[in-house]
């Protein structure tokens, strides 16, 4: 609720303070803060895979996929966990993913926040455009300061705009895979999948068709840990981003079963 976090909204002082009419013998508001603030910011005993998929957003475009997730701890910290690089790959292939964009957030010792950023992708041309986009967005500008890394796929930033959250950058991270994606079009016109075998390209579809029951941008299978309660329905919380969007190819697909399912009852029906 601090104004110079620049997170909390009229709508979040309205049902805050309709909380604290209600419930006279709450803590006090930084109480309540703190001991949520430690349980979110609590990874120790974590591997490196349920820190990724703790707090994960999924966005795709055109035949690439990537992963956006939130570490709650300092990022130079989180690079020199053994065989980091060797499970981020494999993260990166379980979950169908081409590119993985870590944004990660502590606070200092002046209880101040810091934001870094890191872009992983075998694919050097996907890792450029995503990190040349990045570095020059104006809206937000991100104010970004490469950081040293000794890891060849991977690309680390200090993030000078601390208030340029997820939610923020996703618009930057779409805008980028479309632009990916319109740079690698086949003469024919239709776009190369980058490193998606034929049959994988036949699971996005059908993903498509199931997007119409759970929505989309979610994650196949049940996630190890819960997510992160959301603490404001501005900062990327579904309650307040209306209905899922929804395909062509989900309609299509879910019309066709339709029409199948009622060509066999009326077959039946006549027998």
């Amino acid at each position: 609720m601090d104004p110079k976090i620049g997170k909390a909204t009229p709508k979040d002082t309205k049902y805050v303070e309709k909380l604290e009419a209600l419930f006279p013998d709450l803590p006090k508001r930084n109480n309540i803060f703190d001991s949520l603030q430690k349980a979110k910011f609590d990874v120790s005993g974590l591997t490196t895979e349920q820190m990724l998929r703790k707090d994960q957003k999924i966005i795709f475009r055109q035949g690439t996929r990537a992963a956006i997730s939130a570490i709650y701890m300092d990022l130079e910290a989180f690079l020199q966990r053994p065989g980091l690089m060797a499970d981020l790959q494999a993260f990166c292939q379980a979950h169908s993913c081409d590119v993985l964009i870590a944004m990660a957030i502590f606070f200092n010792t002046h209880n101040e926040p810091v934001r870094q950023l890191a872009v992983f992708c075998p694919h050097a041309a996907l890792r450029t455009m995503m990190c040349e986009v990045l570095e020059r967005s104006q809206s937000p500008s991100l104010k970004l300061v490469p950081l040293p890394s000794t890891h060849p796929n991977l690309q680390a930033y200090l993030q000078g705009n601390t208030q340029a959250s997820r939610k923020k950058l996703l618009p930057l991270l779409q805008e980028a895979l479309s632009a990916y994606s319109d740079s690698t079009k086949s003469p024919s016109g239709q776009p190369e999948t980058l490193g998606v075998p034929g049959e994988q390209v036949d699971k996005e579809l059908d993903r498509a068709g199931n997007s119409l029951i759970s929505g989309l941008s979610q994650d196949e299978e049940e996630p190890v840990l819960p997510p992160t309660p959301m603490n404001s329905l501005v900062d990327e919380c579904p309650l307040d981003q209306g209905l899922p969007k929804l395909s062509a190819e989900a309609i299509f697909e879910k019309c066709s079963q339709i029409s199948l399912s009622q060509s066999v009852t009326t077959s039946s029906s006549k027998k």
